[in-house]
């Protein structure tokens, strides 16, 4: 968001710019409009949706587009289960958007402030052995490139870059429009509850391969994990919904005001940390409902912090988490937040961080008025070992040469790029860094 001065800053504040000049376009032609004007003017020029991301993926010294007023439905093909959203769309605005087809989209992750055009980038993903992240669900998108110059992707027109297009880190262009591939609405019957994370972990495979969404928290300094179990069913399914008292006290009185104050007061004095941890899990506790896919998805958090989360090969998920464990009781750390683990099925997308491999996903977090260096650092060490590969919009120190080891269409992206930005326009710090260092 942009503050009084002209200054950005992201969700997470880990980031901040002062542009030289903010423009709100809301069409593509007055994106075309400032993409040439920026190269005219010698000026760089980036995009930026929500802020979510935790790196300065979106930074923008230069020109920063800000897509708040670029929203909306631009088509709908609903015999191919099919929707064209502009690149500024949120993606808790999607569910309203699609309800009236009777459709949904096939996956979401567990926050939903984002842009589509942002979590594509990016590489933003839920949880679910045999789903995608959100960018595997694109078949199309009209992005602008450096020269001014609309660039269509579909099926049907330059098909050999969708790979590259759908997940492009803000590195090809701006996209304006987004086609995503929809599903039939549906609900989801949500099972969460406090597990012995010894057996949470002995049963890992199982319960991953048995349930369509699958995932755990795990609060440091406590035996016990915190799992969520969705299990997808028709959209004429009975649905047993949180009350609205009900879903205020679990996510906005505990799960925010709450974990807001624990989060301060553990700051203040770490050692209170191990006992707000575990009077945190007997809190969170449990609790079944079923409702639209959308509502149980996407959960509110309103605490901020910084995070990091690494995708691995799926087999390699307990031996790392496993030295993460082993890593905090060691340097004897009080960490706060919980480390969250995840899954996603391999895609065809050239830098998706489940690129041609099944995936688990580890994430840490620090409270943001933190410093996660010295813990990040560390566990990144681990994540490397394991041949990891970090997700774009959260906090790593990895550069070009490491990344290239680590995608098999690492070149093959950098060449697009080098054809359709050659001057650079689209960069910014954290490009260069990653594509060019």
């Amino acid at each position: 968001m942009t503050r009084p001065g002209g200054r950005w800053e992201n969700w997470g504040r880990s980031e901040s710019v002062r542009p030289r000049r903010v423009e709100f376009p809301r069409t593509a032609e007055a994106v075309q409009r400032a993409v040439t004007a920026a190269a005219a003017g010698g000026l760089q020029i980036k995009a930026v949706g929500a802020g979510h991301s935790f790196t300065g993926i979106a930074v923008a010294p230069g020109v920063l587009l800000d897509l708040s007023d670029l929203t909306g439905m631009v088509a709908i093909d609903v015999e191919r289960r099919r929707v064209t959203l502009r690149a500024g769309t949120r993606l808790h605005q999607v569910p309203a958007i699609l309800a009236p087809y009777g459709l949904a989209m096939e996956n979401l992750g567990d926050i939903d402030r984002q842009s589509i055009s942002g979590a594509i980038s990016t590489g933003t993903h839920g949880t679910g052995a045999r789903f995608g992240g959100i960018a595997a669900q694109v078949v199309g998108a009209t992005l602008v490139t450096a020269s001014g110059e609309l660039l269509t992707v579909s099926e049907t027109e330059n098909a050999e870059l969708l790979p590259a297009v759908a997940l492009g880190l803000g590195a090809l262009g701006i996209l304006v429009e987004v086609t995503v591939q929809c599903v039939p609405a549906f609900v989801l019957h949500a099972v969460e509850q406090s597990e012995s994370l010894d057996a949470v972990l002995a049963r890992l495979d199982e319960r991953v391969d048995g349930a369509d969404h699958f995932e755990f928290y795990w609060f440091p300094h406590t035996d016990r994990a915190m799992t969520k179990t969705n299990t997808r069913l028709p959209e004429s399914a009975p649905r047993h919904p949180l009350s609205p008292v009900g879903r205020w006290v679990d996510d906005t009185l505990v799960g925010s005001g709450l974990h807001q104050i624990a989060c301060s007061v553990a700051k203040t004095i770490p050692p209170t940390i191990p006992p707000i941890n575990r009077l945190s899990v007997k809190m969170w506790g449990n609790r079944e409902f079923t409702d639209l896919s959308s509502r149980v998805f996407a959960t509110t958090r309103s605490v901020r912090f910084r995070e990091m989360e690494y995708a691995l090969p799926a087999e390699n998920v307990i031996p790392a988490f496993d030295e993460l464990r082993a890593l905090i009781d060691r340097r004897r750390w009080r960490i706060s937040f919980p480390v969250e683990v995840r899954f996603a099925a391999a895609d065809d997308r050239w830098l998706s961080t489940a690129h041609g491999r099944a995936s688990g996903y580890i994430a840490v977090h620090r409270y943001w008025r933190e410093d996660p260096t010295e813990y990040f650092a560390a566990v990144e060490e681990i994540m490397l070992e394991h041949d990891g590969r970090p997700h774009w919009g959260k906090m790593h120190t990895l550069d070009a040469a490491a990344l290239r080891e680590r995608y098999p269409r690492f070149d093959d992206f950098t060449a697009l790029r080098d054809r359709l930005d050659p001057e650079r326009l689209f960069q910014n710090p954290y490009l260069a860094r990653v594509l060019d260092g």
